[in-house]
């Protein structure tokens, strides 16, 4: 039954695929920006895809067991609208989430994941809800100390986007402010952009909260933070700060 969920999943996201110009086109590659030179895009919005995905859920007497198996499936898709489709699907189930799913997702990132965008997705949408419940505390720690050391860099941004999305949950630090600032800290030893802007993003995500700790921390050491750093990560203060911020002097 799981290859006809997949079959049927692949002709409706193909059929339902949006009629962009070369120009939409080429814009929405940019932007995903996908390490996969086989990389398809069909334009589906994930609101989209999301919705089929619970009327395949509903359709179907579709086990967390076969969801997890539709899921390693598509993840494997060069087509970016596949690859959602089996993490919205799977999502269907996290009630079923435990410590092996996690792992599941650790295990898949480096030969499957080729963007911020589907890395994100993941993290924002499935991972980092789960982890960000009351009584993952202890496994939530673990994620991200563990993936922050690893050597892919999916994997290392996935564990600054856990963290935020726990801190955005909990509107508050998780664990206490020097825990961030220590992650931060130990993605700075990597210069790729796409962590310093997690770096960045992490920051802002804390500033929404605790403000001064944010700009306290950045006017402190913003002569040796990069720029896209502060950029990113002084978005949403105050403008007078912000420009306090950037001006590195």
């Amino acid at each position: 039954m799981n290859m006809k969920i997949i079959n049927e999943i692949k002709t409706i996201l193909m059929k339902n695929a949006s009629n962009l110009t070369e120009e939409q086109r080429s814009r929405m590659y940019k932007i995903l920006n996908s390490e996969n030179p086989n990389f398809i895009g069909y334009g589906n919005k994930h609101s989209e895809i999301e919705r089929l995905a619970r009327e395949i859920h509903k359709k179907y007497q579709l086990s967390y067991e076969g969801a997890c198996e539709i899921f390693k499936e598509f993840v494997k898709s060069d087509v970016h609208d596949e690859k959602v489709s089996g993490l919205f699907l799977l999502n269907r189930f996290k009630r079923n989430f435990n410590k092996n799913t996690v792992q599941m997702i650790y295990e898949i990132i480096p030969n499957n994941f080729d963007s911020w965008a589907i890395t994100d997705t993941t993290m924002i949408r499935v991972i980092g809800p789960f982890l960000g419940k009351k009584g993952n505390e202890a496994l939530a720690k673990e994620t991200i100390d563990k993936w922050s050391s690893s050597e892919n860099l999916w994997i290392r941004r996935a564990a600054m986007v856990i963290l935020l999305k726990v801190i955005m949950m909990r509107k508050d630090f998780f664990i206490s402010k020097e825990y961030v600032y220590e992650l931060v800290e130990k993605m700075l030893q990597h210069d790729e952009d796409y962590i310093l802007k997690g770096i960045g993003w992490l920051l802002k995500t804390c500033s929404n909260y605790k403000p001064n700790e944010i700009i306290e921390y950045l006017n402190k050491n913003k002569t040796r933070l990069p720029r896209l750093v502060l950029r990113y990560a002084s978005e949403k203060l105050p403008k007078q700060k912000r420009v306090e911020i950037l001006n590195k002097n």
